[in-house]
């Protein structure tokens, strides 16, 4: 693929601000993020709604455009060995976001993800592909 995986925390941070430039990006580059990125949405869905500018049937509109340039993909894609080699890069990180590095490992793609602390912890291992979102923006 060598392209980017999107973290739930950049898709939130997305589905928040109702910028229609969010739509354009998407088209220029390829992005996905493992199926376990939907029960993260629905976990902060009040939060999303409480803080968006959006009314309800603008941010349906525009979660289906944002999602429409994403390709999802299910876990079980992942090899064992992925999985268990994304396992040790984060345990003492934040484990839940093993299936993130997971899907980068498994697609050869960047993890993009607002999380610092990630960041640097998975530097701090030697693991490489992965950039911080404005990191990314900047960079463009």
């Amino acid at each position: 693929m060598n392209g980017y995986v999107l973290d739930a925390n950049i898709l939130v941070g997305m589905l928040i601000s109702g910028k229609g430039s969010y739509r354009q990006l998407l088209q220029f580059f390829d992005f996905a993020s493992p199926d376990f990125v939907f029960e993260e949405i629905e976990k902060y869905k009040a939060e999303i709604k409480g803080k968006t500018r959006l009314d309800e049937k603008q941010l349906a509109k525009f979660a289906h455009a944002i999602f429409a340039q994403i390709t999802v993909l299910p876990s079980l894609i992942l090899a064992e060995a992925v999985k268990y080699k994304a396992a040790e890069l984060t345990f003492d990180i934040d484990r839940k976001d093993i299936i993130y590095v997971a899907l980068a490992m498994q697609l050869d793609a960047v993890l993009l993800t607002g999380d610092k602390k990630l960041v640097a912890g998975l530097k701090l291992k030697g693991f490489r592909k992965v950039m911080l979102w404005e990191e990314f923006i900047k960079s463009l």
